[in-house]
């Protein structure tokens, strides 16, 4: 008998790695929501310490991500998917509850960077394992289901930033990561992967991602997606300063400009994923919600006088436009072969990640120089500029067979033109 689409897409694979990506995003997201309860409780006060001593704590947790996306994305390629999800669930988990007990911002960063190391092999690893356990045409709503649920926790930790004490939000978020490593028990590697572990094939081998086009195309990836980090690090996370300069009716808080931002990404990924399989592609899917992000941002830093309210919606709404993750790393996987796929799938959404170090520290540079409005309009019209320039050099993957391998292939294997395999 054969079984529907929807009972092919719900394994117990997919059904795990979006609760895997569920408590990811969740420790991601608590950060910036616990951000001001956390730093008042280590003494931190004043407006201008806050966003410096904020800036270096993300900038300890992004730095962890961009370190561990690389240590997690090659060991997954060389011992297996489930290696990297078994020790990184662990190590981030154990930071978290760690993190409740902080006294000294010395010991919040030293534990934000092991947190970030841990949080950055979840999502490659879950959505490799998924994009070859599954065949090609259900590959792209599995990653969308994942992302989904994944936003969800984001969500979920702007809700209990705001309800519950910092240290408590931490406990909460260190206990969901340990009950996820007990179900990650039940999911194994794919078969592809395990073929391949039985040959001679080098795996992980950062060489083969320095070759000219494959450069490109890893580095388009990455780029498409740091506007994602620009909306959710700038416009949301650091609203209430950001806004500071509208003169709006009433304050926004981060913990609102969060949540509604976070139920705006879960529409978006949702949203997204089902534009990429109508059309039939990912750039043009991408393209779109580029498009209307910059867009939003622009109404968003010329909203003076307006309310929070109208903040607010904005920020569910550049949430939405913010939500072509899930697409964007299954992109990004699809364009390379099983011997570096771990690699790249789970490197590049942390490089993406880690942008926002590049782009948070950017703004306390040229802050002093700038009013704030025209420090994120710089930033962000430099971020978008370069997230359409690196859409455009990337491949069309929709469709596409992942059963090949870049060691030993011609160059031209990730980077030919995929029309044909399009229309089958």
């Amino acid at each position: 008998m054969k079984q529907s689409r929807f009972a092919r897409i719900l394994t117990p694979t997919v059904i795990i790695s979006a609760l895997g990506y569920f408590v990811d995003m969740f420790d991601i997201t608590l950060f910036g929501v616990v951000r001001v309860g956390s730093m008042q409780a280590l003494g931190i006060t004043s407006v201008e310490e806050m966003i410096q001593v904020g800036v270096k704590l993300y900038n300890w947790q992004m730095g962890g991500m961009l370190l561990g996306g690389i240590f997690w994305g090659v060991l997954g390629d060389k011992k297996g998917r489930h290696t990297v999800l078994y020790a990184s669930i662990l190590m981030y988990s154990l930071a978290n509850i760690f993190n409740a007990f902080v006294t000294e911002v010395w010991q919040y960063e030293a534990l934000r960077f092991l947190a970030g190391v841990g949080l950055a092999g979840e999502l490659g690893a879950a959505v490799t394992l998924v994009a070859e356990s599954l065949n090609k045409e259900d590959r792209g709503l599995a990653t969308t289901l994942i992302a989904t649920l994944g936003m969800t926790g984001s969500l979920c930790a702007a809700l209990v930033g705001k309800y519950f004490a910092w240290n408590h939000a931490y406990l909460i978020g260190g206990i969901l990561g340990l009950l996820l490593l007990v179900a990650r028990f039940k999911s194994f590697d794919s078969e592809m992967f395990k073929k391949l572990k039985h040959s001679n094939v080098k795996r992980g081998n950062l060489k083969l991602l320095f070759a000219p086009k494959r450069a490109v195309l890893y580095m388009s990836a990455v780029l498409v997606g740091v506007p994602i980090y620009f909306i959710t690090a700038i416009l949301m996370t650091l609203a209430p300063e950001v806004t500071s300069e509208l003169s709006l009716k009433t304050p926004v808080t981060a913990a609102d400009a969060l949540i509604y931002g976070s139920i705006g990404l879960a529409v978006g990924d949702l949203a997204s994923g089902l534009l990429s399989q109508w059309m039939r592609s990912r750039k043009k899917a991408i393209g779109f919600f580029l498009a209307t992000a910059l867009t939003l941002m622009i109404i968003y830093m010329n909203a003076h006088g307006a309310s929070d309210t109208f903040i607010y919606l904005l920020c569910f709404l550049l949430g939405t436009c913010a939500g072509y993750w899930a697409v964007l790393v299954t992109t990004a996987a699809e364009q390379f072969g099983t011997d570096i796929r771990s690699t790249v799938a789970t490197t590049v959404p942390n490089f993406v990640r880690g942008s926002g170090m590049i782009i948070a520290t950017s703004f306390l540079i040229i802050k002093p120089h700038f009013s704030i409005v025209q420090s994120v309009l710089l930033i962000g019209g430099v971020v978008f500029g370069l997230a359409f320039l690196a859409l455009f050099l990337m491949k069309e993957t929709f469709g596409r067979d992942l059963d090949f391998l870049e060691d030993g292939e011609k160059e031209t294997e990730t980077t030919s033109d995929l029309e044909p395999e399009l229309a089958n």
